[in-house]
């Protein structure tokens, strides 16, 4: 195939204890998916499941015990961490069923939803897109994917955390409003998921700030731990 300019490479998230890696096509993201996050969001209840995306180039993959450099993005004074499980997929499909859902799910591992939380409130205000508050370059730190033949299926397990060792965000996963397989069976009645499908499933309460020099540790029992640095 002849392309105009040269084909982008396919973005990919390592593998832990592999050269392998697993190619993403899609970044799907639950909102509000934890209810004490949701309260802190001014939210309450078991609302229907919502979802946003990020394009896959705004993942940064960070390897086993490196520490991942994420730039400052422009135009907010006001960048939140959000600690969340990512799911990757390695078989999709339509209107799945809990049970089908699950049997999609080929991994797991730890990612960070950053977000312009100020250029996303007033999107909000406006009525407008979130694509500015959540979609920018680097938006997505990630960890290496483990998977879900070797850890088993996770559906509880502690998830956390830290902002220059200070704690900031901890629950469980059992916490979470719509679980992994349900937002899964959700989301595939609104989009046809394939393999290289990745979900962010929602992030705690205890959401807030962080500035240049600062260093966020997530950690999610089962998967070690995400290290990344504020350039």
């Amino acid at each position: 195939m002849k392309t105009i300019i040269p084909a982008l490479p396919v973005a990919a998230i390592p593998v832990a204890g592999s050269d392998a890696v697993f190619p993403v096509r899609r970044v799907y993201c639950v909102g509000r998916n934890y209810a004490e996050h949701a309260k802190e969001m001014g939210f309450t209840g078991r609302e229907e499941p919502f979802f946003f995306c990020k394009p896959a180039d705004a993942l940064l993959t960070v390897a086993d015990g490196q520490v991942g450099t994420m730039s400052y993005p422009p135009k907010t004074a006001n960048l939140h961490y959000e600690i969340e499980l990512v799911v990757a997929l390695d078989k999709g499909g339509r209107d799945l069923t809990t049970e089908q859902a699950v049997d999609c799910i080929w991994g797991y591992g730890i990612g960070l939803d950053m977000t312009r939380r100020d250029l996303q409130g007033e999107a909000k205000k406006q009525g407008r897109p979130w694509e500015v508050g959540k979609a920018f370059d680097q938006s997505a730190p990630i960890g290496p994917l483990h998977p879900r033949e070797q850890v088993g299926t996770l559906n509880s397990g502690a998830i956390s955390l830290s902002v220059n060792g200070a704690a900031k965000q901890s629950s469980d996963l059992s916490q979470m409003i719509w679980n992994i397989a349900e937002s899964i069976a959700y989301l595939s009645g609104l989009f046809e998921l394939k393999a290289g499908d990745i979900i962010f499933t929602g992030t705690p309460e205890g959401v807030g700030p962080v500035v240049a020099g600062d260093t966020m540790v997530g950690a999610i029992e089962g998967l070690g731990e995400l290290h990344v640095k504020i350039a």
